[in-house]
């Protein structure tokens, strides 16, 4: 793939193994134009890995991690235990782009256009980083807008099903995530979902909990955190972690292996930073702990899933919805998991975008068929509050879907709207 630019100033991609047709085409040279616009000079013509060897970018270490779930988790708990071993990494993702502690750009796309990513490689470098954490969405593999990049590792959190909208099957969506690990890089593999995608084995290292691994689990806690005694080698050591749930076990399980593989540090040294990681907002966060209520971006069947059994050792009630104009299949599977695990059961709108709220609601009813306790309503708004207020003292209350998002979509418009502000005001109007 080339980056031609015209007498204008401005790219697009061109390729002469891959087809793209005119609506792709499009979308990749308006989202690599303003980064056009930025270079100093412009050849007519040059590959992403030639932009790459002309900027000097080899010089730093690029990590890619990709999975259904986790990668925003695992991304920042890579760049956080780095900046805890006196390293220089830069992070770009879901939520913006970072280096020195601090946010350069505000959030954006999961992976950006190939000039943007090269770009933010550029300017992170030219403050001193030397390693280049980023996420990698399925969307951005297929789109080949990673293509020339030179990974120094790539990392496999967990593969179930998203997307459907644009892969079309979850087969097909398997396949595109098992392309980022058909080549010699090395990788970190998560051995308890191996069987979800394929892989080259040449320099393939994994982690595991319950399954035999480079990175073995030997024993945990899920009570007051997460604390664990894992083994590699002949080596053992232990961490603590503030953060809730299974599967952030599994997320930093992912960045201690990947921080072990970048930098050959003893695991113990690695361990001792662990607890000094809170978490991303958004992310399995504790909102308030009188009463328990955390929120969490997990927005398909497999995330309410992991959420929902990471907690099962308590009561739960939920509040969660679907998004509008996005894979209507997994609405009832999204209601069946939570019917699995939760006693009270909230279903309301998320981002409805140009669907009909009440439909939405409708689909995901249908996985709850016969379950008691479930109340349905298109407001958001009442739903937490009424959720609230049948809290007991001995349950939790999750709040699924949007996460560290601050608006609503609906109709093409955002309005503002902050799970996390909501409930604060809330437990202030019940305590005034």
């Amino acid at each position: 793939m080339k980056i031609d630019f015209d007498k204008e100033g401005y790219s697009y991609l061109t390729d002469n193994t891959m087809l793209l047709d005119e609506e792709t085409l499009f979308l990749l040279t308006s989202q690599n134009r303003p980064y056009c616009e930025k270079l100093e000079s412009k050849p007519a013509s040059i590959t992403p890995d030639e932009l790459m060897a002309f900027w000097g970018l080899d010089a730093m270490k690029v990590v890619g991690v990709t999975g259904t779930n986790g990668k925003t988790t695992v991304t920042a708990a890579i760049y956080s235990f780095l900046l805890d071993l006196d390293k220089k990494p830069a992070l770009q993702g879901t939520r913006g782009l970072f280096a020195e502690e601090k946010r350069i750009e505000e959030k954006s796309m999961t992976t950006p256009s190939i000039l943007e990513t090269l770009y933010n490689m550029k300017q992170t470098m030219d403050m001193g980083c030397n390693y280049f954490i980023m996420e990698v969405s399925s969307h951005a593999i297929d789109q080949k807008r990673i293509e020339g990049i030179t990974f120094a590792l790539k990392v496999h959190t967990n593969v179930t099903s998203d997307h459907l909208d644009y892969h079309g099957t979850v087969e097909e969506y398997r396949r595109v995530k098992s392309l980022f690990f058909a080549d010699d890089t090395m990788k970190l593999l998560n051995k308890d979902d191996i069987n979800n995608i394929t892989y080259n084995p040449k320099n393939a290292y994994s982690y595991g909990v319950d399954e035999p691994a480079t990175y073995k689990v030997q024993a945990f806690s899920l009570l007051h955190g997460i604390t664990a005694g894992i083994k590699y080698m002949q080596e053992e050591a232990t961490f603590h972690s503030p953060m809730m749930g299974l599967f952030n076990l599994f997320n930093l399980m992912a960045a201690i292996g990947s921080v072990h593989l970048l930098t050959k540090r003893p695991i113990q040294e690695i361990c001792d930073v662990v607890e000094n990681f809170a978490g991303v907002a958004g992310r399995m966060e504790v909102v308030s702990r009188d009463p328990l209520v955390i929120v969490d971006f997990a927005h398909t069947h497999d995330g309410i899933h992991a959420v929902l059994e990471s907690m099962k050792d308590r009561d739960i009630s939920v509040v969660f919805g679907a998004g509008g104009n996005r894979d209507k299949e997994k609405r009832p599977l999204m209601g069946a998991a939570a019917g699995r695990y939760a006693n009270k059961i909230y279903v309301t709108s998320d981002n409805p975008r140009d669907e009909v709220p009440e439909m939405i609601l409708e689909d995901i009813l249908v996985g709850l068929h016969g379950k008691e306790n479930v109340t349905a309503t298109p407001d958001r708004r009442l739903a937490i509050k009424m959720a609230l207020e049948a809290l007991e003292p001995n349950e939790v209350l999750l709040i699924l879907g949007k996460g560290d998002e601050d608006y609503q979509e609906i109709k093409g418009v955002k309005h503002h709207f902050d799970d996390r502000e909501v409930v604060r005001e809330l437990l202030a109007e019940r305590q005034g």
